[in-house]
Order: C-alpha cells, then structure tokens, then sequence
C-alpha cells in the first residue's frame, strides 16, 4: 500500500477503534479485514448458515457446503453411462468454415497387413535389404555355387528331349513350348501368393497357356484377344470382393505382369515355331529355335566359368552382386563360338553377318532376362521360384533368358530373312 493511501487512512479513519477498518472515501467505502471478530460478515444470504470465514491459522472444522435445489445438475454423472462406439474416422485439423474433412479409417484392417492388402499398392522396406544370391548365377565370381554333375546331367537330359522333339515333329516342339510357359507361371503365382499377394491364379495361368496356343494356331493376331480377355477375366473378378483392402490393383497388376513376362513373351517360341508348318520353310522354325537354345545356353556356361574366375566387376551389385561384366563378356564371346559352329551346320543361319547379329541379340538378351528375373527375386526375398529343375532351380530360374531373346529374335528373322 502507497504512503498515500496509508496517510489518508490517518485521516479518515478517526472514528474506527478496532483498528481494522479502512475508510477509503465515497468512491470504495469502509473496508473491513478478516482479522476483525466484530465486524458484520460482508456477505449475508439471511440465513444463519453463513458467516465468517475462518482464519486460515484455525484447524478444518470438518463441514460441507450444502446445497439445496430441486434440480441435481450432477445426478448424471452418478448414473451408469451407456456405452459408445469408437468412430472408425478420424478428424483431421480444423477448418474455419465450419467445415471438417474426415478420412475414412478401418481401425480393425491396421494389423497383419500383406502386400496385396496394401491399397497404396507395396510395402515399404526398413534397412538395407537382405542379399539374396542365386544357386549358379550367370557370371559369378568367387565360385559356381551348383551342384554342377547334377546341374550337367539335367541339362543335358533337356537338351537331349529338345533335339528328339526337332527331330520328330513341330507339334513336339510345341507341346514343349507349353509346358515350359505353363509350369514357369504356375511357380510364379505359387511364390506370389506365398509372399502374400492374392492374384487371379485361373485367370492368369488360363492366359498364359492359352496365348502360344493361339499364337501357333493362328498367329500374332490372336495375342491381342487372348490378352484382353484375360485382362478382362483378371479386373472383373476382384468386383466380387469384400471391400478395397483385397488389393484389387496390385493383384490385377502382378497377375498380369506375369501374362506379359511369362505368357506373352513365351508366345514368341510359337510364333517362330509356326514358319515350319508352312511350305518351302518347314525348317525355318525348329533351326531358329536350336539357334537360341545353343546360344542361350553358351551364354550361360561361358558367364558362368569365366565370371567364376576373373569375375570382378558387378553388373548391377543390388540385384545379384555375383553377376559380373568380365562374365558378361565371357559368355558373349561362348555365344558366338556356338553360333558360329552351330550355324555351319544349319540351313538357314549360314552366314557371318547372321551369326554376328544373332550373337549380339543373344548375348545382349539373355543376361538382361536373368538379370529381370533376379531383381524380381530380390524384390520377393526368394532365391529361386522353384526345384523341379534339379540343380537349376525352377522352371522359371532355368528359362529367364529365353523370355527376352524370343521376341527379339523373332522381330531380327523378320528382318533379315535368313532363309531367303
């Protein structure tokens, strides 16, 4: 309290005895302290249950307000409350319209999720990705990684069934075709759905068996159809599922990437295949596809050893670290010197300039198709899709270089028309 204040109190307060009064003027009035016993209580209801307000120096006296009214605006909270539903939205910042935007959320769909669940279509990966290498990579350095008398014999037990089936038929060929085509899809879509995507199994494996069917039977203008159908058959079934979190766009996109790799790009056998049921090219077909199988195959003996032994420089060291230029190399130089003495003996690859060409396709292709299927394992965390191949892994493992240099060595016989 100011001087001023205290010496008007020693003018104005000459009438007060107790000491505890303060007049401040007409503007405030007399004030009186707690301290004072006899003053009257500065807020009276008339009742006698009022009073004083004790000092605080003074012990609790125990008592309770008491309050009486008709209406007991705190009897609800004594009743049993109903129970509520937690809303499945959450409500996002506010808005000053007075509007709210609120994302749709489906709490009991957060737990368990696999990646065809994922309506934003893939999982993210925390860390560095484990390194998947395959058994008996293209091009390895440091060692082969096979069971390499079991991985010859096979070999050689494919290569001996492929030259009978030359030798008896096309159709033979054929069967084989499909049968390569339809056991790769069925290994992929087996380890797909193993590592929790849902494709349409059917509708995909239908597709794929069905395109170098219709590509032999009929030829290239088949594939547009057979293709749509089945991309038709694939998007429409998932119409009947539950809800969104069924992954209808990564089930419909990974079910159709293997129409595409598996179904579409196998077709391209059969449409070699098809120039040796037409007359004056009986051989076109079945000698173009010795072709790829003798340099496919050199590509990946010769990438193999030499990659094994001097192999050090990665071609793409995230998706298979044992995959090696010096193998690269190596298996093209092995692809030509197949060519080249293979095609000696053919009649319809017999010239340097079609031995070179068809060379460079191979030896391009081929590592470039392992190299696809590869990262699509790395992608899965498999080492191979699957073992019926006896030291090569599965059907797919086995065929991976053969998808991409099909088509390309069909479009390059369309070109330089080795038979005329």
């Amino acid at each position: 309290m100011s001087d001023d204040i205290w010496r008007r109190r020693d003018n104005t307060d000459s009438n007060d005895s107790s000491g505890y009064g303060t007049d401040f003027g007409s503007d405030f009035g007399t004030v009186q302290f707690a301290e004072d016993s006899t003053a009257e209580p500065i807020l009276s209801f008339g009742d006698a249950d009022t009073g004083n307000l004790p000092h605080w120096t003074e012990p609790a006296t125990g008592e309770l307000p008491s309050v009486e009214d008709d209406t007991d605006v705190w009897g609800t909270f004594q009743e049993p409350s109903e129970p509520t539903r937690r809303p499945d939205h959450i409500t996002i910042g506010t808005d000053p319209t007075d509007e709210r935007r609120r994302a749709s959320r489906d709490v009991t769909a957060d737990f368990g999720m696999d990646p065809s669940r994922d309506i934003t279509g893939g999982i993210p990966r925390s860390g560095r990705a484990p390194q998947v290498r395959r058994s008996g990579p293209r091009g390895a350095g440091g060692g082969t990684g096979r069971d390499m008398p079991t991985a010859v014999t096979t070999g050689l037990i494919l290569l001996a069934v492929f030259l009978g089936a030359i030798v008896w038929r096309p159709a033979a060929v054929m069967l084989i075709v499909v049968a390569v085509v339809g056991l790769a899809a069925v290994e992929f879509f087996s380890k797909v759905t193993e590592k929790g995507y849902r494709p349409a199994t059917f509708a995909g494996l239908a597709t794929c068996v069905a395109a170098p069917i219709a590509a032999y039977w009929i030829g290239d203008a088949s594939l547009p159809l057979v293709f749509a159908f089945g991309f038709l058959a694939t998007s429409i079934g998932f119409i009947g599922s539950s809800s969104v979190h069924s992954g209808p766009m990564p089930n419909v996109a990974i079910t159709n990437m293997a129409m595409t790799w598996i179904g579409l790009l196998g077709s391209f056998a059969a449409l070699i295949l098809r120039y040796s049921v037409n007359g004056g090219l009986a051989h076109v077909g079945t000698d173009t596809l010795f072709m790829i199988v003798v340099g496919v195959i050199a590509n990946d003996v010769g990438g193999l050893f030499i990659g094994a032994s001097i192999g050090k420089t990665p071609l793409r060291e995230w998706i298979s670290p044992n995959k090696t230029i010096e193998g690269a190399i190596g298996g093209a130089v092995a692809t030509l010197v197949a060519v080249v003495v293979f095609g000696s003996q053919n009649g319809t690859w017999n010239s340097m300039g079609e031995w070179i060409a068809l060379t460079i396709v191979i030896a391009v292709m081929a590592p470039l198709g392992d190299l696809v299927e590869s990262m699509f394992k790395r992608n899965l965390d498999v080492k191979d899709f699957g073992t019926i191949v006896a030291g090569h892994g599965g059907v797919l493992d086995r065929f991976d270089g053969f998808f991409f240099v099909l088509p390309a060595v069909y479009y390059l016989m369309l070109v330089i028309s080795p038979w005329s």
